[in-house]
């Protein structure tokens, strides 16, 4: 009797273990998100779809004070929304330090509601978080740029939690990739994509 009791408790340790190395192993390639705003939504849309480990990087609202709003309202600003990305990841291939040191590098954190010639609050840089962990990792990382030579003026990002995320239309989506020798992509996006290449090679999808 000792000895079939025995069994059974090794057979329960060795499924308990089955299960709970199962369970590590969906933990540790679980996708996060994060939204970040940094001007003109086609510029950070661009950058997160070329960059390793990012699985999806969608244009859309965020930040605001409507439901459902259209790229027309956004853009005169009545909606309080931000133009933002929303970026899907895998936290073992790239982590969300390294999403925020190129976010900081392909626009300017110190601009506030503007990035060069777009102006207005819907071009804030800002950064909508889903957790308070993330959210101490983003105010280190904002505490490191502002200690850094990186800007001359401090960091005027919005941090705050994310609320509603809202897609934008369909012609928002993949914009770059689709219209790559277009005036605003050649001279204002192109410049971010290969700041972002000459500055992390590593990181880049070939």
């Amino acid at each position: 009797m000792k000895s079939y009791f025995k069994t059974i408790i090794m057979v329960w340790l060795m499924a308990m273990s089955f299960t709970n190395t199962i369970n590590a192993n969906n933990m540790s390639t679980e996708e996060k998100t994060i939204v970040l705003g940094g001007g003109c939504f086609w510029c950070i849309e661009a950058v997160f779809n070329m960059t390793k480990g990012v699985s999806s990087a969608v244009s859309g609202y965020a930040g605001g004070h409507t439901s459902d709003p259209s790229y027309q309202e956004v853009t005169t600003g009545s909606t309080g929304h931000a133009e933002v990305v929303k970026i899907t990841y895998n936290p073992e291939t790239i982590s969300l330090e390294q999403i925020l040191d190129i976010f900081f590098t392909i626009h300017d954190p110190t601009q506030l509601n503007r990035q060069g010639a777009d102006i207005g609050t819907q071009y804030r840089s800002a950064i909508y978080y889903t957790n308070q962990e993330d959210r101490k990792i983003i105010d280190q990382v904002i505490e490191w740029l502002n200690a850094s030579d990186q800007y001359d003026k401090k960091a005027v990002t919005e941090v705050k939690p994310l609320d509603r995320f809202y897609k934008a239309e369909v012609s928002h989506q993949d914009y770059y990739e689709k219209n790559e020798f277009a005036p605003y992509c050649s001279y204002v996006i192109k410049p971010k994509v290969r700041k972002f290449k000459t500055k992390y090679p590593d990181l880049k999808l070939k």
